[in-house]
């Protein structure tokens, strides 16, 4: 039977390699060709001392001898180019010294020419003894004269996969030699290395956007959807106060006391000495304006405890509003509406709708009611005349319309910064201190008496100015102290219409505390937290209207925060929304005299409450509050 093995690498294919040491017998001739001579009756003999003498006849098993190949003669060699195929009979096969087993990668390199071996290095010259020669026979030799026959495996044509000769081995690109070449040659610690480098960068990618979405805030819109069930939020915190980098946060309680907490840093002169401070008689001042733009006003809102029910009642007031607007861009305190006042006065309620507009973030420039807030300034500004007087109908309007009239002028400049704005702005607040009493207020004529209700409202368009960074003499602000010192009574706490009056008023007393607060004093100051405490015994009833009062203690308890603006608050933010008007013509506005009478409703009318009331219900964005850090709410933002 003869076994049928691939050649060995580089070989001719009818010569065959032992598998193993174990293969080859003390004869030097493989088992399997020494079982087959046995088979056949011969015997195996032994390798001459010499070493291999010359070729090899081995009869070949399997093929018949009467179909020899084509160009071959039984008993010859097959010619070199035909050495692939088996043939019949016997062919002579020159033998090829191999190394032994354990050093079988290591053979000469044979040429590939039939009939020629190279000479073997190992064993010495060639005719050593074999017993001591490194490499052994492939097979048996013959001794001169006739052989015996010793078969060896021979690769049937067709059968196995030929091994091609080394020189014939499939060259690889560079690019791939350069990978088997890393793979299998490099040092273990590089290959460590890579991996190790590889998985560092898989963890950065994971762990990079957690790190960069870190500071950033999702805001969550959450309104009250039935009259009564308010907002219940934490305090708003853009900032993560968990990373480890967070300064220390300042407490409110914490915050160092202040002569005026609107007040921005001064630029600071250089001298040749160093830097140093001067005295500055009009203080540059923050501008608490900035809560009606968009992005903060939402904050604002969710922060002091607005909800989707009062800002539904802002607009539709101000849609009220718009619909009755004059073709020349004012407004009318008497109608064309229902239940106006029974005296006209176009400026101040021209004035009055822009300042409910502008307090909502609406401009000439940007808003809902843009339109409607250009027509309208554009009429303000034709009522005023050279010297910056905006009214002139005499009586004891005069000079509340003129605040009223400045107020608006201020902010939207102070919004804006729109240049064409600033002429008229400071020509409105020049009229106003010269308007100045000799007892630092102001009252209904230029320069005469002074009483608290009008001082009130020209502090705050003195303030306006300041928010737009408009100059104010301090001087004309010290009057103002002045003055409310003599208006005042319970050491401060308490505020008279005239200081020649026997007792305070609800509405003089917030409306004194407010300027109190405009012109410096701190939050805890004691006589400022003994008026706030007045001021939440009187918490807004429906039976005890008056929107006058409610609106200037609704601004001097927001400004305290805390405690005192919440309660303030909780009723505030049901009773306005609850007695708007809910459908018809009026729908939106607030009726002056239904179900009750509000203090100032015929002198006022609709158009006058409908703005106060649009007034507190914008509080919440309005003007930032004034005890506040400003810096930090701008950060928050």
């Amino acid at each position: 039977m003869t076994a049928n093995k691939p050649g060995a690498k580089g070989l001719p294919k009818a010569q065959a390699l032992p598998a193993a040491p174990g293969d080859l017998g003390v004869s030097g001739v493989p088992p399997l060709a020494a079982k087959h001579v046995a088979q056949q009756g011969g015997e195996s003999q032994a390798p001459p001392a010499g070493g291999l003498a010359g070729p090899v006849a081995v009869p070949v098993t399997g093929l018949s001898s009467s179909s020899p190949l084509p160009g071959t003669v039984p008993g010859k060699s097959l010619p070199a180019d035909r050495s692939d195929v088996p043939v019949a009979e016997a062919i002579v096969v020159q033998p090829l010294p191999v190394r032994a087993a354990g050093a079988a990668g290591h053979a000469e390199k044979v040429k590939q020419t039939t009939g020629t071996v190279m000479p073997q290095r190992a064993g010495g010259a060639q005719g050593g003894p074999a017993s001591q020669s490194r490499g052994l026979p492939l097979v048996a030799p013959a001794a001169s004269g006739p052989a015996a026959a010793r078969p060896i495996p021979v690769q049937r044509a067709g059968e196995g996969v030929p091994v091609r000769p080394a020189e014939e081995e499939e060259e690889l690109e560079p690019q791939e030699q350069l990978k088997r070449l890393a793979l299998t040659k490099g040092p273990p610690w590089l290959i460590s290395l890579v991996l190790h480098m590889v998985a560092v960068l898989i963890a950065g990618l994971i762990w990079l956007p957690s790190v960069a979405n870190r500071n950033m805030v999702d805001l969550e819109a959450v309104y009250a959807e039935e009259l009564g069930e308010q907002l219940d939020v934490q305090p708003f915190d853009a900032v993560d106060d968990s990373s480890e980098a967070m300064q220390e946060i300042v407490a409110m309680e914490t915050l160092p006391l202040v002569d005026d907490p609107n007040m921005a840093p001064p630029e600071v002169p250089l001298r040749p000495e160093g830097i140093g401070a001067e005295v500055f008689n009009a203080p540059v001042i923050g501008s608490p304006l900035q809560g009606r733009e968009l992005g903060i006003k939402q904050q604002l809102l969710r922060k002091y405890g607005g909800s989707e029910i009062t800002e539904q009642a802002v607009v539709e007031g101000l849609k009220w509003l718009a619909r009755h607007q004059q073709k020349d861009g004012s407004w009318s305190l008497k109608g064309p509406y229902a239940d106006g006042s029974f005296v006209e006065r176009a400026e101040a309620a021209t004035a009055m709708a822009l300042l409910a507009f502008q307090g909502a973030g609406n401009t000439h420039r940007r808003g809902q009611f843009k339109e409607n807030v250009a027509k309208g300034i554009k009429a303000l500004m034709r009522f005023q005349d050279a010297e910056g007087n905006f009214y002139h109908s005499g009586g004891n309007a005069a000079l509340y319309t003129q605040a009223q009239c400045t107020i608006a002028l201020c902010e939207l400049y102070g919004m804006t910064g729109d240049s064409a704005l600033r002429d008229s702005a400071e020509l409105a607040v020049k009229y106003c201190i010269e308007a100045q009493d000799a007892q630092g207020g102001w009252r209904y004529e230029k320069a005469r008496d002074s009483d608290t209700s009008v001082t009130g409202w020209m502090v705050m368009a003195l303030q306006s100015a300041r928010m737009a960074g408009l100059e104010v003499p301090s001087q004309v602000l010290r009057k103002v102290e002045l003055y409310l010192d003599h208006a005042a009574t319970d050491e401060g706490a308490q505020y008279k219409y005239q200081p020649g009056d026997s007792e305070p008023k609800l509405s003089m007393t917030a409306e004194g505390l407010l300027c109190r607060q405009y012109l410096g004093w701190p939050r805890n100051d004691p006589r400022l937290i003994r008026g706030c405490e007045i001021l939440l015994r009187h918490l807004p009833n429906w039976e005890e209207r008056d929107v006058y009062y409610w609106y200037y203690a609704t601004q001097v308890l927001h400004h305290m925060e805390g405690e005192y603006w919440d309660r303030w608050n909780e009723a505030m933010r049901e009773l306005l929304p609850a007695k708007q008007e809910k459908q018809g013509a009026e729908r939106g506005s607030w009726h002056p005299r239904e179900p009750t009478m509000d203090a100032w409703g015929p002198q006022g009318g609709r158009l006058y409450v409908t703005c106060l009331s649009l007034y507190m219900l914008e509080v919440y964005y309005r003007h930032l509050p004034i005890y506040s850090p400003l810096n930090k709410l701008m950060r928050e933002q």
